[in-house]
């Protein structure tokens, strides 16, 4: 497996749906996310991206000088950005990183957000318009020269004059629950990524990406975005859901609801229909709680219970073909150490490029200033 870790560019506390617990998301605080990921262990971060955010560009570019081994998955943005524009900046910073850039292609499923943006294109020409951005892109990080002449995209004799460190290109992820989202990644892309759904219906979406990739002739790895809420023990952790929505009201849920309804997103109303907006009925697999898609777009569900648990769900997930779990949980700082701790130990982790730097292994405040601790369990 490869954990990844959340930086919240669009917020962070304690709990969802209140100012209470909130905290500022500046540069110190992104950077002290990053920094403490880089120094656990996990093999990288995702940068969300949108008008609620931060700039994913701007705030990964600034954490470069901050972290060693830390890959930064930032998002490309067709009809936002040009494929020309976009591989120039994909390759600079994958030089200027040492090779530590992964490229997450967000076609985008808010109509209203999109035309404050300057798209108005419906459902179907976004992923047309995905294609062509896609085609022109690794055409040209592959470093040709190329002319393309499509339906939304032109390009005469662009090129990209740097190439970046990783080749052919950084490694691609996107993630989409349509029909032509799934076959624009058989046809594009390295790893696929679903949002936390139950384990037989991510079964279906890794079984119907297989069989495109295979027509295609290309091969596609598998990611899932969760968030994650572990603890000591399964009471603790449930407890620990109920107190993150705890603020949270039905005049909230109804009003986040009603802006994720003008979503044309396959994923965001798969996500919504997990839940119904019901408070009262979240728990919609084993361990798998819906809770924070009631105010929350996008991920919305979370493995919940103790160490041993949620680590057995995990492999649930990767018996079916997942390799990389992108994690978050709130505040995402104390909760990129728990999650770490309980754990790394109780996972099948790919190795990190260099040891020196992997996990932490454990150690302890000393027994009377003279003594190391016991060694035990995480737990």
């Amino acid at each position: 497996m490869e954990l990844f870790w959340f930086i919240p560019l669009h917020g962070d506390g304690r709990y969802l749906g209140t100012s209470k617990g909130a905290r500022a998301v500046d540069y110190d605080y992104i950077r002290q996310i990053a920094q403490a990921v880089d120094r656990l262990g996990y093999h990288g971060v995702l940068l969300p991206t949108g008008k609620a955010c931060e700039d994913a560009w701007v705030a990964a570019s600034s954490l470069i000088g901050m972290t060693r081994r830390l890959k930064f998955l930032v998002a490309i943005r067709p009809g936002l950005m040009s494929p020309s524009t976009s591989a120039r900046m994909a390759s600079t910073f994958d030089r200027l990183s040492g090779g530590r850039l992964l490229v997450n292609v967000v076609t985008g499923g808010d109509p209203h957000e999109l035309g404050g943006d300057g798209i108005f294109l419906s459902h179907g020409e976004r992923y047309e318009q995905t294609d062509e951005f896609m085609t022109v892109w690794r055409r040209m990080m592959q470093g040709e020269e190329v002319d393309f002449a499509g339906k939304y995209v032109r390009v005469e004799a662009g090129e990209v004059l740097f190439p970046a460190l990783q080749k052919p290109y950084p490694p691609i992820y996107f993630g989409g629950s349509s029909p032509a989202a799934m076959q624009i990644a058989a046809d594009h892309v390295d790893c696929y990524l679903t949002w936390g759904e139950p384990p037989a219906e991510v079964a279906k979406k890794i079984a119907e990406v297989r069989k495109l990739a295979e027509a295609r002739g290309t091969k596609v790895k598998f990611g899932i975005r969760l968030h994650v809420i572990v603890r000591e023990t399964n009471e603790e952790a449930w407890a620990a859901a109920d107190q993150l929505i705890s603020h949270v009201d039905e005049q909230t849920i109804a009003e986040a609801q009603r802006i994720l309804a003008r979503y044309d997103s396959v994923g965001q109303k798969r996500m919504g229909e997990l839940h119904n907006g019901d408070k009262a009925s979240l728990v919609i697999s084993p361990n798998l709680w819906a809770g924070i898609g009631l105010v929350r777009g996008g991920a919305g569900t979370a493995l919940v219970g103790d160490a041993d648990t949620v680590a057995e769900r995990m492999k649930e997930y990767a018996e079916l073909g997942i390799e990389t779990f992108i994690l978050s949980g709130y505040p995402h700082l104390e909760e990129a150490y728990r999650s770490a701790e309980l754990l790394f130990p109780r996972l099948p982790l790919k190795a990190q490029a260099s040891e020196e730097h992997g996990a932490i292994t454990a150690s302890g405040e000393l027994v009377a200033y003279n003594k190391r601790p016991k060694t035990g369990s995480a737990t």
